[in-house]
């Protein structure tokens, strides 16, 4: 397992931060998301054998937001 922060800079509100931890149950391989649009990052916690950082950014655009490597 690996832990990552990806810094997500347009998340406006709490419901923004919920439909990003939302990908927890979608994204095979995550153990954990915690998201916070007050310091406008996402913390993923993820076996790197199943996903990876291309995956992960990916599936933030699909929700409508954009997520870079912090």
């Amino acid at each position: 397992m690996i832990k990552k922060t990806f810094k997500v800079s347009d998340m406006t509100c709490s419901n923004c931060a919920m439909k990003l931890e939302s990908l927890e149950d979608t994204l095979e391989g995550v153990k954990e998301i915690n998201a916070s649009y007050h310091r406008l990052e996402m913390v993923i916690e993820y076996d790197e054998t199943k996903l990876n950082e291309e995956q992960i950014i990916m599936a933030v655009k699909k929700k409508g937001y954009t997520a870079t490597a912090a």
